[in-house]
């Protein structure tokens, strides 16, 4: 299902982008595809949440959605560019990044990606959110094989749910 979603919406975020480059419409906001600008100094953190969900209790944004780390990375350093980031926008932050209720802030860290931009990891794993989840809880891609690793979700201890 993540795949064929995936296709689709990539390629209708492409055309909003392109869009905008040539003077069109606006392209997404930060807050919607998850990507944030440089850091201002004392600036807030993005905030990282527990839920409740059929995987147990999982690592969410601020605003419920569900994230996700790519087992194809062996380090904090991002694989996930171009197609990739935009199926799968990365957790960007702006400060340093904020735990919830029962997220351990020692484990919350970022990690530069190669555009300068500071992407939040979470006991060394970037983090990323699914493009098409919006509803706060929504999880459709759990254990799905994409851009050459499997993507899941993460439990407070950091670990992938399996």
């Amino acid at each position: 299902m993540c795949a064929v979603r995936g296709l689709i919406a990539t390629g209708v975020m492409a055309a909003a982008i392109a869009l905008a480059a040539a003077g069109g419409a606006a392209a997404p906001t930060a807050e919607m595809d998850g990507l944030a600008p440089a850091a201002k100094p004392g600036a807030k953190g993005a905030k990282v949440k527990l839920l409740k969900t059929r995987f147990g209790r999982i690592l969410v944004t601020g605003k419920g959605l569900t994230l996700y780390l790519f087992q194809k990375e062996k380090s904090a350093q991002s694989e996930c560019y171009d197609d990739c980031a935009v199926a799968w926008p990365p957790l960007l932050t702006r400060g340093r990044p904020v735990a919830g209720r029962d997220v351990k802030q020692k484990l919350l860290g970022t990690t530069t990606r190669t555009d300068g931009r500071r992407q939040v990891t979470y006991r060394g794993h970037p983090l990323y959110r699914y493009h098409t989840e919006d509803q706060a809880g929504e999880v459709l891609c759990q254990n799905v094989f994409e851009f050459g690793g499997l993507w899941q979700v993460v439990d407070r201890f950091g670990r992938a749910v399996r």
